[in-house]
């Protein structure tokens, strides 16, 4: 059960903000689901907290214990939002530095020394929900935007980077990386 509380929702006993990234699936299930109301707050929230943000840092990620983008998240929640040509708009706000060519160096992926220490598995992480991220910003920008090449290249180069970890060979990545691979490659979020 879904309950709603001015721009709170609770769900399951849980209660947050709407449209945070990485809450996307949110957007998807209100959709589905036929709640229109709900529907309409996400995409209300998600305009008022993230629509007019500009150039998201993303040199400064990795953290160290990231396993989750911050700006590619608001960037993915926001192309289910928008249009596509408003998206493009967006994405140039909020992500200047996306270019118009096929390279990849423009985010490099994380790395991982230690895949037996807790903390930096989580980069594994990250370069997979990079991906996954990575892979839906491109989807919803116009078919003739040209940073969809760049997007998807480096989507590349983050999956090969990511699933290079999938291995179950340490307990701090093994009992959760699959998860994360398994979302990446059906593509259930593109």
């Amino acid at each position: 059960m879904i309950a709603r509380r001015d721009s709170l929702i609770s769900l399951g006993g849980i209660t947050f903000r709407p449209a945070k990234p990485g809450k996307e699936t949110l957007v998807i299930i209100s959709r589905r689901s036929g709640d229109t109301e709900l529907a309409r707050l996400l995409e209300a929230r998600s305009r008022t907290y993230y629509e007019k943000d500009r150039d998201c840092p993303l040199a400064y990620e990795p953290s160290g214990e990231d396993f989750v983008s911050p700006c590619l998240g608001e960037a993915d929640l926001m192309r289910r939002i928008l249009a596509p040509p408003a998206f493009a708009a967006c994405l140039t706000r909020s992500l200047p530095r996306v270019p118009a060519d096929a390279s990849a160096s423009w985010l490099h992926t994380g790395l991982v020394t230690d895949r037996s220490d807790p903390k930096l598995a989580h980069i594994d992480g990250l370069n997979l929900s990079r991906a996954w991220m990575l892979e839906g910003i491109a989807a919803g920008l116009p078919p003739s935007d040209p940073r969809a090449r760049a997007l998807r290249a480096a989507a590349r180069a983050h999956r090969d980077a990511g699933l290079a970890g999938v291995t179950g060979e340490h307990y701090e990545g093994g009992h959760w990386l699959g998860t994360f691979a398994v979302y990446l490659l059906t593509r259930r979020g593109v």
